[in-house]
């Protein structure tokens, strides 16, 4: 019986997903309200069976490590676990994580006791659904060393991934990185007798960066100095072993920048989202938080989510997403916000204090009128802003009070915005 080992990357410094990755690690990023993006790949993991869970990082992992802590509890009888592997220094190695392939053979040593047949590498950063379990069958079945997940994509984006060329079979035969634009590949379209079910227009598969190897296949393919997987790994493994492709058709977005994540959590207030976080059969997890419902005081929503624990005063919210204890005073009018809440309520003697030293109390004041922004966790912002409504284009970077990226404002955590601030 196959013993599946799953082990997250949780990427490096998630530079792409400044300033949300400034003081915590990329998995770690809240996403739609309430949950972290490790949520995605931990419950994937756990509703295909797969309960033996590594998350590899080494950037910021306080925050991480708190929120694995909190969520992931398995009793003692299904011999589950999910557990952060830092960066360390040892007497063989002393340095960080090099890559992704680097990063696993480091942490052989903890994976080696856990004698596993299988390895299933996941990415800490992409949002989608997926039966791991039908994927390692199909892995089994083919008689393969590796398998990598693909998905569909066309000569547009191909450009943006690495592409596989796979036989009629769905072997992989060869694989390369990010094609040009002007590149002619015609001759890497998948061929007509493994396109059956597959999407019109697609006609290239792209890595979607999952992977699974036999234990043994693992050993071997890392049995050098090499430290990516998708840019050195695979393709020697292709050349060496036999590597298939597990074609997926399904959804699944990469949200390691900020326009990428803004619009695939803005994409949930939709009717019909991409990705449905509303299935009983496969949700979710997080860790619960015990807070009160959300209190509406007198409230207009329109394609808005409105998590746990807020207050809601006299407000317009429309394709907003609302985090957890996110309090909103009366006026306000949020459009295409993404408010990821605060981590504790302010009682009464710390309100008190804050207006002493002349600072906004936690959340949204009145009167404020906020597009197109993102606001981080704990942020502070007074009565009768304006933020994202001047019209006024900047610059990607930092901007003082905010941060701008692809058009997208992003306030800080722990920002404080005085009242009456307009950019």
């Amino acid at each position: 019986m196959a013993k599946v080992l799953s082990i997250i990357l949780g990427g490096g410094k998630g530079t792409r997903l400044y300033p949300l990755t400034k003081e915590r690690s990329k998995p770690a990023v809240p996403f739609g309200g309430r949950h972290r993006i490790v949520d995605i790949p931990i419950s994937n993991c756990i509703n295909s069976g797969f309960r033996q869970i590594y998350i590899l990082t080494q950037f910021n992992s306080a925050s991480l490590h708190m929120h694995i802590s909190k969520a992931y509890n398995f009793d003692r009888f299904s011999h589950g676990f999910v557990e952060i592997l830092a960066a360390e220094q040892t007497l063989e190695h002393s340095g960080w994580y090099e890559g992704t392939a680097d990063a696993v053979r480091k942490n052989f040593v903890h994976f080696e006791t856990q004698n596993p047949t299988h390895y299933i590498i996941l990415s800490g950063d992409q949002l989608y659904r997926m039966d791991l379990k039908a994927f390692l069958d199909k892995h089994i079945e083919s008689g393969a060393d590796i398998t990598i997940a693909t998905t569909c994509v066309n000569r547009e984006d191909a450009s943006g991934f690495g592409i596989m060329k796979i036989d009629g079979e769905q072997r992989i035969t060869a694989f390369m990185e990010k094609p040009a634009p002007d590149l002619n590949i015609d001759d890497w379209k998948v061929p007509d007798t493994a396109r059956e079910g597959l999407p019109e227009g697609k006609d290239y598969l792209a890595s979607m960066g999952i992977y699974i190897f036999n234990a043994e296949a693992m050993q071997t393919a890392l049995d050098n100095d090499f430290t990516d997987f998708g840019k050195e790994i695979i393709p020697m493994a292709i050349k060496k072993s036999k590597v298939q492709s597990y074609v997926y058709n399904g959804y699944w977005e990469d949200i390691g920048t900020i326009r990428s994540f803004y619009e695939a959590n803005l994409d949930l207030t939709r009717i019909h989202p991409k990705f449905n976080f509303y299935d009983e059969d496969q949700p979710i997890y997080t860790h619960p938080r015990n807070l009160p419902p959300s209190k509406l005081n007198r409230a207009e929503m329109n394609r808005s989510l409105a998590t746990e624990g807020c207050v809601i005063t006299d407000a317009v919210i429309n394709d907003s997403i609302i985090g957890v204890r996110t309090i909103i005073e009366g006026g306000t009018e949020l459009n295409g916000v993404i408010c990821m809440g605060a981590d504790s309520y302010e009682n009464l003697e710390q309100r008190k204090l804050t207006e002493e030293r002349g600072i906004p109390h936690l959340g949204i004041g009145r009167n404020c009128k906020i597009s197109n922004t993102i606001i981080d966790k704990n942020a502070r912002i007074g009565d009768n802003c304006q933020i994202g409504v001047s019209g006024k284009v900047y610059e990607d970077g930092e901007h003082g009070d905010f941060f701008t990226s692809n058009g997208i404002i992003v306030i800080r955590k722990n920002a404080v915005i005085p009242s009456g601030t307009v950019f």
